[in-house]
């Protein structure tokens, strides 16, 4: 947002500085970005007078002035056509900087004769491109700074522009009046009245305008207009065009260039359509899609369904809210002009403005909020400048729609300001900075100025105070301790999971990764992703389309750039969220880690071997005690599609209760992915684990017996395809309470067993906790478990 400043003195009387205004708006949240101050450039040149001018020896464009200044007659020679004796100029000194040539001046000797200086043109000092002679002016005294006589004879040539940022909460500040307004709150002047005209049409408008009724909602609530008849169109006065250039408007015509005005002056965008080139009425409407538009940056658009758009009998004029028709723009030669002022919803001109890639001033202010009770007012504005400075007739106004309501009030309850913002400010004065705001504040109620569409809350009233207060004043104080003693702690046991997996897994030797949360189609189709579910609408590249659906892909793509550079043996872990859909819902946290290649190095005593599922199923075993899973748990087959069938298992607490996979990773996913395999992997999740049934600081008792535990061994005779985890779930079922484990030591497959058997030896861990097992007891136990095995598998004893 850019302005100058006597255009904001015309709505704040304020005798404060230029920097001062500075430091107030970057205080209030309005930041300046930059400053043009044509003055601080021009601050060292001075008037002086030519006494005499003659012919220089020896060059014939070239005359040598006596000059006066303020430190006495100097002598410059002068190569301007109108160097002559009587004329007011602007010196140069030795020492000066010249903008306009980037040149420091020092005492020169231009053939043969000294020149202590020059004797400045437009161009040289940046003031415009005229450079056919030196500047000539009609009054002055000599030694009087040139910016001094600038300030009063033409002020619009040293008037300081100002850049400020605007947040996207503040669109009442893209209007001139609106950063006036603050800085009168703020205290550094008082807003002047604002110019309000009163128009009174003099005849019926022959243009209607209709809104249709899907376009009412959510689309454009109010369109008014009126037309003007026989304007003269040209050229805008000189004040108006020099306010626009300030800020980096072309001047196109007075009719438009009013329209401009409005826009920077009061956030009120307006558009002016040539009325004789309207055909019939105009009617607000959704587009059915495929309407054409020739624009008036004169390119061509075409139209998606749904949008808003303004149309004659002939077709699309205008896009509402965002740019007009070069087909109805006025020209030089428009003399009945039709001013349109309207309310268009703002999701609409995004949507719109983004689908067909416009972006313009009337968008950009919008799309943010305009003060929808000034629509009817700026209209009659707008009439009365159109009037005063192209002449002509209004008519009355036409309308379509309602103004809406905007108007809302919250409680101002003075006490918030100390405990949101820790600041102390009086009633007294929170009353006053929000009146000077334009809130009116009745009892303990503020109701919110139209113009105003972020404040939407009790908050929002303290921020408003503390802002115009100056929150650099606000001085950290620390409170009182509530209590004493150790405070509870504060992070989740989610949170608390992250860390102790990220710990643990360095502790294993894993290297943790930190990778995208995007890949690409392909590899999260791998992984049973890639839908259209989780696809991003606007991603950063063609390799980063959809959300990670497991953590596995972008491990293994980290394992691919690692083997590319040679690096073969690697175990690298990561810890984030992975997505079934684009829903909330739908994300859940994820452990992973990958080990790649062998143990360790090679070693002549072969202590390095290659990786096996069973190191990952520790791995994963390890960081599950670590984060508080159960001991006992099942493993169980039917993994995802992305392991190996053979080799991977499911660390589950029942059929249904999942903590996590460990296995081979499936060839055709390395394949996918291009990684040199084997590789095994766990995938963990966290949040499957069971709360702690009791939270507290201290460690529960340790149970432990001192009675002696026996083992005892079984080699059962099976079919080959029963598989042992079904066996030994049997055995340890057989006694839970006695049982403390069961594992496989053996298998033995061929041999005296015949075709379609195989031996499975297992021990089994008795762990008595009352009194010590007798022979009969475990003789007991060893019945159950061969009858459970039995039962389960179908296997015998082996004899």
């Amino acid at each position: 947002m850019k302005f100058t400043l006597s255009w904001l003195k015309e709505h704040l009387d304020t005798q404060a500085s230029l920097d001062d205004i500075l430091d107030a708006l970057t205080d209030l949240g309005l930041e300046v970005e930059g400053v043009e101050d044509p003055a601080a450039k021009l601050s060292s040149f001075t008037l002086a007078k030519v006494k005499h001018a003659e012919q220089h020896p020896d060059a014939d464009r070239l005359r040598v002035c006596t000059v006066e200044t303020d430190e006495g007659d100097k002598q410059i020679v002068c190569g301007a056509p109108n160097a002559r004796a009587g004329i007011t100029v602007v010196l140069c000194k030795p020492g000066d900087y010249v903008p306009g040539i980037d040149v420091t001046l020092s005492v020169g000797n231009i053939r043969g004769v000294e020149s202590h200086g020059m004797m400045a043109s437009e161009r040289e000092l940046e003031l415009s491109d005229e450079h056919n002679g030196i500047i000539e002016l009609p009054s002055g005294q000599v030694g009087q700074k040139f910016t001094d006589w600038l300030a009063e004879n033409d002020p619009a040539k040293v008037d300081p522009v100002i850049e400020i940022a605007i947040t996207p909460n503040r669109p009442d500040a893209l209007g001139v009046r609106g950063v006036a307004l603050d800085l009168a709150a703020r205290g550094l002047g008082v807003m002047k009245p604002a110019k309000t005209a009163q128009i009174d049409g003099g005849f019926a408008c022959p243009i209607t305008v209709t809104i249709d009724e899907d376009t009412r909602e959510n689309g454009c609530e109010v369109f008014a207009g009126r037309l003007i008849k026989g304007v003269k169109n040209g050229p805008s006065p000189a004040w108006l065009q020099a306010r626009l250039k300030a800020i980096g408007l072309r001047p196109i015509s007075c009719l438009v260039d009013v329209t401009n005005f409005f826009t920077y002056d009061r956030n009120r965008p307006l558009h002016v359509f040539d009325a004789d080139k309207v055909k019939g009425d105009l009617r607000v409407h959704r587009t059915q899609g495929g309407e054409t538009m020739l624009g008036l940056d004169e390119k061509d658009y075409t139209f998606g369904a749904g949008q808003v758009v303004i149309s004659d009998d002939a077709g699309v004029e205008s896009i509402g809210g965002i740019m007009g028709g070069e087909v109805s723009g006025c020209t030089d030669d428009t003399v009945n002009v039709f001013l349109e002022a309207a309310v268009w919803d703002r999701i609409q001109i995004a949507t719109t403005g983004r689908a067909l890639k416009i972006n313009t001033d009337a968008r950009y202010r919008n799309e943010r909020g305009i003060d929808p009770d000034y629509n009817m007012q700026a209209l009659d504005d707008a009439t009365q400048m159109i009037l005063d400075l192209c002449g002509g007739e209004p008519s009355n106004v036409t309308v379509a729609g309602q103004v809406p309501d905007v108007s809302r009030a919250y409680r101002l309850d003075a006490q918030r300001i100390q405990s949101l913002v820790g600041m102390d400010i009086p009633e007294d004065e929170q009353r006053r900075i929000l009146t000077s705001l334009g809130f009116r504040l009745d009892g303990d109620m503020a109701y919110v100025p139209s113009w105003r569409p972020d404040v939407m809350g009790e908050a929002d009233l303290v921020e408003e105070v503390a802002r115009v207060a100056s929150l650099t004043k606000l001085q950290g104080k620390p409170l009182p301790r509530a209590q004493a003693g150790v405070p509870a702690p504060i992070l989740s046991t989610r949170q608390k999971r992250e860390q102790i997996a990220r710990r643990t897994a360095a502790a294993l030797g894993y290297n943790e990764c930190v990778t995208y949360s995007f890949i690409d189609q392909a590899s999260a189709a791998v992984f049973g992703g890639g839908t259209d579910a989780t696809m991003l609408e606007n991603p950063i590249s063609s390799e980063m389309s959809h959300m990670r659906p497991d953590l596995l892909a972008g491990l293994l793509q980290a394992a691919t750039r690692n083997q590319a550079r040679g690096f073969m043996d690697m175990a690298l872990f990561e810890v984030g969220p992975v997505f079934s859909g684009g829903e909330p819902g739908e994300q859940r946290l994820q452990i992973a880690g990958i080990l790649v290649g062998r143990t360790g190095p090679k070693d002549v005593h072969g202590a390095a071997r290659p990786v096996d599922l069973f190191d990952a199923k520790a791995d994963a075993e390890a960081l599950l005690a670590a984060i508080g899973a159960p001991a006992k748990v099942q493993v169980m087959r039917n993994g995802a599609g992305w392991w190996h069938p053979g080799r991977h298992g499911q660390i589950c607490l029942g059929p249904k209760k999942v903590l996590g996979t460990f296995g081979e990773v499936h060839p055709k996913a390395l394949t996918a992915l291009d990684v040199k395999g084997p590789v095994v992997a766990f995938t963990l999740w966290p949040e499957e684990v069971p709360e702690p049934r009791k939270v507290g600081s201290t460690r529960p008792a340790l149970t432990i017996s001192d009675l002696q535990a026996v083992e005892r061994d079984f080699a059962f005779v099976v079919d080959t395809q029963v598989e042992a985890l079904t066996l030994v779930n049997a055995a340890a079922g057989s006694d839970k309470a006695l049982i403390e484990d069961v594992r496989v030591f053996d298998q033995f497959i061929g041999g005296s067993l015949g075709e379609g058997k195989k031996s499975i030896a297992i021990t089994v861990r008795m762990q008595p906790t009352e009194k010590t097992l007798t022979e009969k007891d475990i003789e007991a136990v060893a019945a159950k478990i061969v009858e459970k095995v039995g039962k389960a598998t179908g296997g015998v004893l082996r004899g």
